[in-house]
């Protein structure tokens, strides 16, 4: 009895430790270097979330429509997620 409240106790931690964590989704602002079929180099400032500096680097891009607001040269304002291995374009401004 007493093991099984002390598992549930964990497991309250362990789930607001996960709470707490990165959010799922992280706010950018870079310049577009280069289009691909379904990927896109940025340029990108700082990533607060990601506790990344400011570098480039290639991200996947799943839904076409936001393709068509991706060109070299543009400064744009994005968001993305964490796929596994892949960082995933969600919004673009």
């Amino acid at each position: 009895m007493k093991y099984r409240r002390v598992l549930a106790a964990l497991l309250v931690v362990a789930a607001a430790a996960i709470a707490h964590a990165q959010p799922s989704v992280h706010k950018a602002t870079g310049m577009v270097t280069k289009v691909d079929k379904d990927k896109v180099t940025i340029k990108h400032e700082p990533v607060q979330t990601m506790n990344w500096p400011g570098m480039t680097m290639v991200f996947t891009v799943k839904d076409k429509a936001l393709m068509e607001k991706l060109a070299r040269n543009k400064k744009i304002d994005f968001e993305f997620k964490q796929e596994g291995r892949d960082y995933v374009v969600t919004s673009v401004k």
